[in-house]
């Protein structure tokens, strides 16, 4: 009696072994594989050409505005041109400024027009982020935008749905100087310049910081023997 008692507790036991596996086979069959991660990940720019000594300055503006005249100037003083992802409740109060940033010769993107993180909008907000920017811009500056950079690099594979529907290409970085919160130019030099490759996109604000470490950047970047482009130029012979 004693005997078909262990053989049925251990009979139990197996079942119940068999049944846990059986359930994480099935969790892991229904979630995501990485392949699908994958999948959204290569419809996002992360780097340019890297086959080219490209290398592209990247400035998110929203706000800055007194450092913002202090940066083209460095801009033209070294031949060099920079891509402006503006946002649109900046664009609305600053015709001026970027009226001088098309001027200069800069590439102006897209950020969005209130600087939402776009992975918490369904389609219709996510779509009205992009495009009321974009129509504001080609109205104040006449300028076709065709590069979206997400605000704080948020996006959803509904953001990359809509940007692709309004022929945007997503583009994030390689490189963050984290300007916005280190307020150390030194240190934002090294995080620019440091171990730079081919189709390096590095990301930057209009800080004080980053005026004091502008010119530094620049020359360290000529002098390791890459060009600095525009994001499109870094991007055109490259596929996601």
């Amino acid at each position: 009696m004693e005997k078909n008692k262990k053989i049925k507790v251990v009979s139990l036991l197996s079942n119940l072994v068999i049944i846990f596996v059986l359930v994480i086979v099935s969790v892991f069959t229904i979630l995501p594989s990485s392949k699908t991660v994958s999948q959204t990940e290569t419809r996002v720019y992360y780097s340019g050409n890297p086959d080219m000594p490209y290398v592209s300055l990247m400035v998110n503006v929203y706000w800055g505005n007194e450092y913002l005249e202090q940066m083209l100037e460095i801009f033209s003083q070294t031949n060099t041109q920079a891509t402006f992802f503006v946002g649109g409740t900046w664009a609305s109060k600053n015709n001026e400024l970027l009226q001088s940033i098309k001027d200069a010769g800069h590439e102006i993107g897209n950020h969005g027009f209130f600087h939402k993180d776009q992975d918490k909008l369904d389609y219709a907000q996510n779509k009205s982020e992009i495009l009321n920017n974009h129509n504001l811009i080609k109205e104040l500056v006449g300028v076709e935008m065709n590069l979206f950079a997400p605000p704080s690099g948020a996006y959803s594979s509904i953001t990359l749905d809509v940007a692709e529907s309004l022929n945007y290409k997503t583009i994030m970085w390689s490189k963050d100087t984290i300007d916005w919160r280190d307020h150390d130019a030194s240190l934002i030099v090294k995080r620019a310049t440091t171990n730079l490759k081919n189709g390096d996109l590095i990301l930057m604000h209009p800080t004080e910081a980053t005026v004091q470490a502008l010119s530094e950047i620049i020359s360290s970047i000529k002098s390791q023997g890459f060009e600095i482009v525009p994001v499109s130029k870094n991007i055109e012979k490259i596929e996601v």
